[in-house]
């Protein structure tokens, strides 16, 4: 399952405590005090590591903690520190302080490292506190406990292209055949409810990732039908891909449905029109595409070499269309 949002307690390791011990072994007459210090308590790192597609890890976790500290012992022994705690996220993750929405960090490169939580400091033992005058000291300290925070993930993929449509335009349809991925497909809208993230793999070996957000609709900007949780996902895409049902097969107007896409993004963010964009229309295969296409070409105000007419279904188009998709992304995108 796709998860994009969580909201978790951390709480990092409190430090192990020191001790009260005195040296009593044979032949040392004097012995004196021999308590060892704790434990570090272990911290908390978040890490990016972009085999990971989702937040879904932490879909059942409410509370994660790291281990404590040990405490000291006799003979000078210093408590085993607990162990760190490493958890890892995709690229594009968030983290915002639950109880105002600050945001604390932002992944957005591979192998990101960030301590979210420290742990505790080890207490100290009776043998810290000797000193010339004062050889048999009784008093240790605690170790210290660790830092805690209430935050929620949330995830805006980064991705080279980013696939913006109606309900049932075709985009899982071209992303299963571009990606071969397992991707649900059915005659109906609302097929994909969640974004799908895979990459687009070239003969020369160069990459596309590409990111399949689920339908949008009017008023999406306004959260209808969860537009603002596809929405997030189309900021951090470096291309945008629209793909239009060209075949106006359920009555509707494709450049309408165009027209309706760009407003959505406008309203939701008004710079998501200032990144490169292509258009793909799909479903020229059925029966009336023909004039829909022309009308569209006709009204369409922007530079006739962005527009790709293609089958997904048929895959008639689709190479000529990947190799625009990755030039213009060898221009904008980081993922080659």
């Amino acid at each position: 399952m796709f998860i994009d949002s969580v909201k978790l307690t951390l709480r990092a390791g409190t430090g192990g405590n020191g001790v009260v011990a005195w040296r009593r072994e044979k032949y040392i007459p004097k012995g004196g005090p021999s308590g060892g210090n704790g434990g570090q308590g272990g911290s908390i790192h978040l890490v990016t590591d972009s085999h990971v597609l989702s937040l879904e890890s932490f879909r059942n976790k409410r509370l994660i903690r790291a281990e404590d500290g040990m405490p000291g012992a006799g003979n000078l022994q210093k408590g085993r520190n607990g162990s760190d705690l490493v958890l890892k996220v995709p690229p594009g993750t968030l983290v915002k302080e639950l109880a105002t929405g600050k945001v604390l960090f932002d992944f957005t490169e591979e192998n990101q490292k960030w301590t979210i939580c420290e742990g505790g400091r080890g207490g100290k033992g009776n043998a810290c506190f000797k000193s010339p005058t004062h050889q048999a000291p009784i008093v240790c300290t605690p170790g210290t406990e660790g830092e805690s925070i209430e935050v929620e993930l949330e995830l805006k993929l980064i991705a080279d292209v980013g696939l913006v449509g109606m309900p049932n335009a075709g985009k899982s349809t071209l992303m299963k055949q571009i990606t071969h991925v397992p991707v649900k497909i059915a005659p109906y809208p609302f097929t994909t409810l969640y974004p799908n993230l895979s990459y687009v793999q070239f003969d020369d070996y160069s990459r596309v990732l590409v990111a399949d957000i689920p339908g949008l609709i009017k008023d999406a900007h306004c959260n209808r039908g969860l537009g603002i949780s596809f929405l997030k996902h189309v900021e951090r895409s470096s291309v945008l891909l629209y793909v239009i049902d060209i075949s106006g097969q359920e009555g509707r107007d494709p450049f309408e449905d165009f027209t309706i896409l760009q407003d959505e993004l406008r309203a939701y963010r008004a710079d998501l029109l200032e990144k490169p964009f292509l258009v793909a229309l799909n479903k020229i295969d059925v029966e009336g595409a023909a004039e829909n296409l022309a009308e569209f070409t006709r009204r369409y105000p922007y530079p006739a070499e962005t527009l790709f007419p293609i089958s997904a279904m048929q895959e008639e188009g689709v190479p000529r269309l990947l190799e625009a998709v990755r030039s213009i992304a060898q221009l904008s995108g980081k993922h080659f």
